[in-house]
């Protein structure tokens, strides 16, 4: 599911006042870690940039690793500002938009009609945690999403510095 504002929202055209922060991991399964990296922008100029390593069974750990970042980062440096968090992730996009306040309801389970059926924890539930409560925290920061290697020069490094993260392991 999409919201239908962010349709418009595009990487890289930020209005005055706000921040972009770019936000992506990478991963090496054979070692079951990866990097996560992110990349805050105000008009272009880059405020700031983090990466890390972490040990994950998912690609897509790293990339909410990644988004969590971000948030944290926002929430402490930029508490009064629009911020936009664009991700190449479906996974984390839809899980903020969409699959969060169903996990949260649920108990960080996963929803099943089935009444006989069991409510299995969703993945990496303590990253949607607290991810969940850096986004309650600051309603003004939003999560969106970007298409990945084409070009957005955030994206891109933040895709490059992840890279490097996870080949440091």
């Amino acid at each position: 599911m999409t919201d239908d504002k962010n349709l418009l929202a595009q990487p890289g055209q930020s209005e005055s006042g706000h921040i972009d922060i770019y936000a992506d991991g990478s991963y090496d399964a054979a070692k079951e870690k990866g990097g996560w990296a992110f990349v805050a922008l105000h008009n272009g100029q880059t405020l700031a940039t983090q990466s890390g390593s972490f040990a994950a069974k998912t690609n897509n750990a790293l990339e909410l690793i990644a988004a969590l970042k971000a948030a944290e980062w926002a929430t402490t440096h930029a508490p009064s500002l629009k911020v936009t968090i664009w991700s190449d992730s479906t996974h984390v996009v839809e899980g903020c938009k969409h699959w969060r306040p169903i996990w949260k309801n649920n108990g960080w389970k996963r929803y099943n009609p089935n009444p006989k059926a069991r409510n299995r924890t969703i993945p990496d539930a303590a990253l949607w945690k607290l991810l969940d409560a850096k986004l309650a925290e600051n309603p003004l920061l939003t999560v969106a999403w970007c298409k990945g290697h084409q070009g957005v020069s955030g994206n891109e490094l933040a895709d490059e510095l992840a890279g490097a993260a996870c080949a440091r392991g």
